[in-house]
C-alpha cells in the first residue's frame, strides 16, 4: 500500500490554503495555493491518485475541512502542531514550505494526530467555554468593584460577595458624580454577568443528562468534589476517555506528569507539563483539594451515588481513602500545599479514567 499511496500536507489559515502532494509511486510532488473555504481543496484532493492520506495542523480554523473531506471518503487527520518537528536550523518559513513539510512528514509516520470531536461534543464544548469566559469576566468585575471601594477606604467585613455583601454594596454612595458613575457602572457589570452565568449553568446541567455523554457524567460525580458541571466540563474537553489506553496517557495528555530533562548520569524532574486543556486540568486541581479532610459521605454525595453500580462506588471510595493519605503523606514530608494538590489531581485523574472506562 505504501507504493501507491498519496501523501498530501495542508496549511490552512482562514484565507488561504497551500498545499504539496507527494505521489510515493512516481516521486512526484505537486503543490497547489487556494482561497478560504474548503470546497476547492476538497475538489483538488479528490484529483489526487488513490490511496491518499492527508493532514493539516490543529489550529483556529476548526475541523470544518477534516468534515468536508470525511464527507467525500478522504483520509484527513488533524495533527498536534505543538509535536511536528521541526529543525533548530531551518530559519526560513513560510506556508508553501509548511505543506511540503507536513506531507514529508507525514510520510514518515511522524506525525501525531489529534482526537476530533463529534460535532454535537465540539457545540457542547463551545457552551461550556463560553460558560467559563463568563465566569472569568465575572471575577475581574468583582475585583474592579472591590478595588474602587478600597481606593476610598471602604473595606467589606464579612463574607464577601453574598446578598448581605450586595445590599451593602447597593448602599455605598460617592461625593463626586463621576466616581459615583464609575461604581455603578462595576456594579451593573457584575450583576448582569452573574445573571448571565446562572443562565449557562441551569443550560449546561440539564444537557449535561441529554446526550451521549449522561452516563459517563453521573460517574464522574460519584467522586468527591467532582458535581455536574466539572463533570460535563472534564467528559467534553477529554472527550472518550476509553481513547487512552492506560491512566498515565491520560495524566500526560492533561499536563499533570513532572517535566524530565535527562541525559547520560543526569536526570532532572521540574514543573509539570501542563500540555492538553489547561481547562480541564484546572478543575481536577481544583477537586483535588476536596480531598484534604478525613473520607466521608455527606448526604449530596450520596443522593449524586444513588444508582450506580457497587464496582464504581468502590472506585470512587478507594480514592477518598487513597487521596487523603497522599495529602497526608505529602504535606508531613513538607510538601507545599500546591505541589501536593497538583499531585492528588494526577491520581484523581487515574480514578476518573477508571470510573469511565469501567464495564
Amino acid at each position: 500500500m505504501l507504493g501507491t499511496m498519496t501523501y498530501v500536507g495542508l496549511d490552512v489559515h482562514a484565507r488561504s490554503t497551500h498545499a504539496a502532494a507527494i505521489d510515493v509511486a512516481s516521486g512526484e510532488l505537486r503543490r497547489a495555493r487556494f482561497g478560504g473555504g474548503s470546497g476547492e481543496v476538497v475538489e483538488w484532493l479528490q484529483t489526487l491518485p488513490l490511496p491518499l492520506k492527508g493532514c493539516y495542523e490543529a489550529g483556529p480554523t476548526g475541523y470544518g475541512l477534516y468534515r468536508a473531506a470525511a464527507a467525500v471518503g478522504l483520509a484527513l487527520d488533524v495533527v498536534a502542531p505543538s509535536k511536528t518537528p521541526r529543525a533548530p536550523g531551518d530559519r526560513v518559513k513560510n506556508d508553501r514550505k509548511d505543506a511540503e513539510l507536513l506531507a514529508r512528514l507525514l510520510l514518515a509516520g511522524q506525525l501525531k494526530p489529534v482526537a476530533v470531536p463529534p460535532p454535537p461534543f465540539e457545540a457542547a464544548r463551545h457552551l461550556a467555554r463560553a460558560r467559563e469566559q463568563v465566569r472569568a469576566d465575572l471575577m475581574r468585575c468583582r475585583h474592579r468593584v472591590s478595588k474602587l471601594l478600597l481606593l476610598h477606604g471602604r473595606v467589606y467585613e464579612g463574607g464577601a460577595w453574598t446578598k448581605t455583601h450586595r445590599r451593602w454594596l447597593a448602599q455605598q454612595r460617592f461625593d463626586e458624580p463621576a466616581a459615583e458613575l464609575a461604581y455603578l457602572d462595576c456594579l451593573a457589570a457584575v450583576d448582569g454577568l452573574a445573571a448571565r452565568k446562572q443562565a449557562l449553568d441551569e443550560r449546561l446541567s440539564r444537557l449535561a443528562f441529554e446526550g451521549d455523554w449522561s452516563q459517563t457524567v453521573a460517574r464522574l460525580r460519584c467522586f468527591r468534589g467532582i458535581d455536574t458541571l466539572t463533570a460535563f466540563v472534564l467528559c467534553l474537553e477529554i472527550g472518550r476517555f476509553d481513547r487512552f489506553p492506560r491512566p498515565a496517557k491520560l495524566t500526560g495528555w492533561l499536563g499533570l506528569v513532572p517535566s524530565l530533562d535527562q541525559s547520560g548520569e543526569s536526570r532532572r524532574q521540574g514543573a509539570i507539563t501542563k500540555t492538553g486543556s489547561g481547562y480541564a486540568r484546572r478543575l481536577l486541581v481544583e477537586a483535588a483539594w476536596h480531598y484534604l479532610p478525613r473520607p466521608s459521605e455527606g448526604p449530596a454525595i450520596a443522593a449524586r451515588r444513588a444508582g450506580q453500580p457497587d464496582h464504581l462506588l468502590q472506585i470512587a471510595w478507594r480514592a477518598q481513602h487513597r487521596l487523603y493519605h497522599l495529602h497526608t503523606r505529602l504535606r508531613a514530608r513538607g510538601k507545599p500545599g500546591n505541589v501536593s494538590t497538583v499531585a492528588v489531581a494526577r491520581e484523581l485523574a487515574c480514578f476518573l479514567w477508571a470510573a469511565a472506562v469501567a464495564e
